[in-house]
């Protein structure tokens, strides 16, 4: 009877293991079954072996300085410039494994142990999705359906496609994927991103504890973002964890994990916009130049690339560090200047301030126009359709606004009227900076403030030049007629009959001195800027040479040609201005401005690289003579601020506040300084043989200015600028700005040195008996 029921309880645990072993077998059929389904597609869609070599990421084209730093990026919704495994930093690795998946390096896309865990505990000992997985997830479907039956297929298709990327990939390039893939917020899409908003580093330069916030980010960007007063405890303690589980696993010791776990979390936010950051100005040019150049220039299918979503690396030619010089150069004078204008334009000592020379009907009919040329009233008429008279209306009721100030922004109530006065009130700038032999711009600061101020004083802007443009004058009586810097005229005051080469009126232009008697050299002419000096050379050569001159120099503005021109009545660009000028430096050599050297795809294929244009306008010697007589003008006319003796005898006449700086220059500078009419516009255009420079300084309005020439000249509202920017230049030696001479021709048979001719009455001719240059009255 035993043996028959030991028989029967073999038999019976037979058939159980018989059982086990069949439903065994069924589920891993079934398991077989189903990732067979999901990887064909019976589930959904499953992505190919192209749609994993190139997943659909949208990466941002990157603005690129010629020393290689980032200037600013391009894109919509996603910020993102991938960098390579070699760029992280080793601990940055070492703690995402060591927080997200530790046995990494030991599995092909599936951790066992750890989903077994996982369905154990059901998740309560955390989860169980491997880096592979998780890239998987943010490549193909994002977050995870509320649905369990959903989320379950979504995590099967995880599965396969994350064995998939294993089979495909090295661990080395799933993890840097996964780097660059993830989003951190606030449009730090991708590890580079994040590390230059959250630290303003690049991956590389990251500290193990700034890698380990990073990194404790990837459990939930949104909860642990450390944008500041945001979230700053829940932050710290993520990356404590994160250090912790480095040390748990051997990265770090218990004594590093320790020390950094009571460390801040040392953030140096810096948001990337279109609108923040360095060369703001000169990205909203290249904006344009870019919408253009992809316009022209399709893919090899014929489709247009993306500004936004291609990534893109346009190479430029600007300098970081010469752009953050003269950014920093715009902002010390110009908070100074606008500081001295606020103070001379006091409703109690101007009635109709900011504007001068004007009744209150013209103010009114000027913000009257100002107002219906603004984006408020163009919404509210075009966009929203309302009447006229309800869009006045609003301009009068206090509205919340944020208003620039030098002193930073503030957060005010304000009639939109009243704010259109403040704005009106402010001095705005444009600099330009190039080397005169490559035609490569170094610089470009096109206004104060690219977030309350997008109006590009570089390019867009064109302003009346004043005596910036006598050089044009007395370069083509140079090159026409073979006249010396040493050749003297009379300073006595001369006509130019109506009918005249055009002139409709008869035309006597007069010196701002007052002085007329005796006659002066060429030299002495242009650096006291005497007007009719510069007009006698007119009536020598005509306007039509200088037109064309000018013109060859590679001003496009309109230029009418007649004698007024040459005191400087037209309306040209900082950017024009400094292509002509450079010609001078570059031996009679037109070189035109260059701003992109390259730019490549996403894989790193040329797509554009520049070419120089060049074009000779003048003789080796005519253009070297013009610098020559430039060259007087810091030395013995309005640029001598820029010596030191120069800047003890202004400062003794004017404030420090404005012309204080102690520039102390001794190397050869040419330049010109220019003022129009009333100060509306103050300008400075200085060279030394491998850098040329043009500043323009005036407000918006030209009934805004300041209301004496002790401001309103161009040696106090421009010069300062370019004074502080060389000399942060030359201070760093790296960029090798020159400090030599202009290369004198072999042949040249013009006499330039005029010590001899100039021993007697050498005050004549540079700086009046006020100190003031002869460069007003146009």
């Amino acid at each position: 009877m035993a043996k028959k029921k030991e028989a029967q309880n073999t038999q019976s645990f037979a058939k159980y293991v018989r059982g086990f072993w069949i439903l065994f077998l069924i589920g891993i059929a079934a398991v077989v079954l189903i990732f067979s389904l999901a990887s064909w597609g019976v589930f959904g869609d499953m992505p190919d072996h192209t749609q994993l070599e190139n997943p659909n990421t949208n990466l941002a084209s990157e603005i690129i300085s010629s020393d290689g730093k980032t200037l600013g990026k391009f894109y919509f919704n996603d910020n993102r410039t991938p960098v390579s495994y070699e760029e992280f930093p080793k601990h940055l690795v070492e703690a995402l494994i060591a927080t997200e998946d530790a046995r990494y390096y030991g599995h092909s896309g599936i951790d066992g142990l750890g989903t077994v865990r996982a369905l154990v505990k059901l998740g309560a000992g955390g989860g169980a999705s491997t880096i592979s997985q998780q890239l998987a997830k943010q490549l193909f479907h994002g977050e995870g359906s509320s649905n369990i039956a959903e989320r379950i297929i979504q995590k099967i298709k995880e599965w396969v496609i994350a064995i998939r990327l294993e089979r495909q990939y090295t661990k080395e390039e799933i993890v840097t994927q996964y780097f660059n893939i993830y989003d951190f917020n606030n449009n730090a899409d991708g590890i580079r991103s994040a590390a230059r908003i959250y630290f303003g580093k690049e991956p590389k330069e990251l500290s193990i504890k700034e890698s380990a916030m990073l990194v404790g980010m990837f459990k939930n960007s949104a909860l642990y973002n450390p944008r500041p007063n945001r979230n700053p405890v829940g932050v710290k303690n993520r990356r404590n964890v994160v250090l912790s589980q480095m040390e748990k696993y051997g990265y770090i010791s218990e004594t590093v994990k320790d020390s950094l776990q009571k460390s801040d979390l040392d953030l140096n936010y810096t948001p990337e916009s279109h609108r923040e950051g360095i060369a703001t100005y000169f990205r909203g040019y290249l904006d344009g130049y870019m919408k253009e150049w992809i316009s022209e220039n399709p893919k090899p299918d014929g489709s247009k690339y993306n500004l936004y979503n291609d990534g893109l690396k346009i190479y430029t030619t600007i300098d970081s560090r010469m752009q953050t010089y003269a950014e920093a150069a715009v902002k010390k004078h110009m908070n100074k200047l606008q500081s001295e204008f606020f103070h001379q334009n006091t409703p109690e000592r101007n009635k109709t301030a900011p504007f001068l020379d004007l009744s209150n009907d013209e103010v009114e009919a000027l913000i009257e126009r100002s107002m219906k040329q603004s984006e408020r009233w163009r919404h509210m008429k075009y966009d929203l359709k309302i009447a006229d008279k309800d869009i006045r209306e609003s301009f009068q009721k206090p509205t919340k606004m944020t208003v620039f100030s030098w002193g930073g922004e503030i957060d005010t109530i304000m009639k939109p009227i009243d704010s259109m006065r403040y704005y009106k009130s402010f001095l705005h700038t444009g600099m330009m900076s190039m080397n005169p032999k490559t035609g490569l711009v170094k610089a470009w600061v096109g206004g104060i403030d690219f977030r309350h101020f997008q109006y590009d004083h570089v390019k867009q802007g064109k302003r009346q030049v004043g005596s910036t443009f006598k050089p044009f004058v007395y370069a083509t009586a140079i090159d026409q007629l073979h006249m010396s810097p040493c050749d003297k005229l009379p300073r006595s005051q001369i006509t130019i009959e109506k009918g005249k080469f055009g002139n409709m009126e008869p035309w006597t232009p007069k010196n701002a001195s007052g002085r007329y008697g005796g006659e002066v050299t060429l030299q002495q002419g242009l650096a006291g800027s005497i007007n009719t000096i510069t007009a006698r050379l007119m009536d020598k050569v005509g306007p039509q040479p200088v037109v064309d001159l000018a013109k060859k120099l590679g001003i496009e503005s309109t230029i009418p040609a007649v004698p007024s021109i040459g005191l400087g009545t037209a309306d040209i660009s900082v950017y024009e201005m400094v292509g002509a000028y450079a010609a001078f430096a570059n031996k009679g050599v037109y070189t035109k401005p260059v701003m992109i050297e390259r730019i490549e795809d996403k894989n790193g294929t040329v797509l554009f690289q520049f070419t120089p244009e060049t074009r000779d306008v003048l003789s080796a010697e005519s253009a070297y003579v013009t610098v020559k007589l430039m060259e007087g003008v810091t030395t013995s006319g309005s640029g001598t601020r820029l010596r030191t003796q120069g800047a003890e005898k202004w400062n003794k006449m004017y404030q420090e506040i404005i012309t204080g700086y102690p520039y102390q220059f001794t190397n050869p500078i040419a330049g010109k300084t220019g003022t129009t009419q009333n100060q509306s516009d103050g300008w400075f255009m200085g060279m030394v043989p491998n850098l040329v420079t043009g500043v323009w300084v005036g407000a918006e309005d030209r009934s805004v200015h300041f209301k004496t020439i002790t401001y309103g000249q161009g040696a106090s509202m421009a010069l300062p600028i370019w004074g502080m920017y060389m000399r942060s230049c030359y201070e760093d030696e790296d960029l090798e700005i020159s400090k030599g001479d202009f290369e004198r021709p072999e042949d040249l048979s013009i006499e330039v040195d005029c010590s001899k001719y100039n021993a007697e009455g050498n005050e004549e001719g540079s700086i009046g008996d006020e100190g003031l240059p002869d460069e007003l009255d146009i």
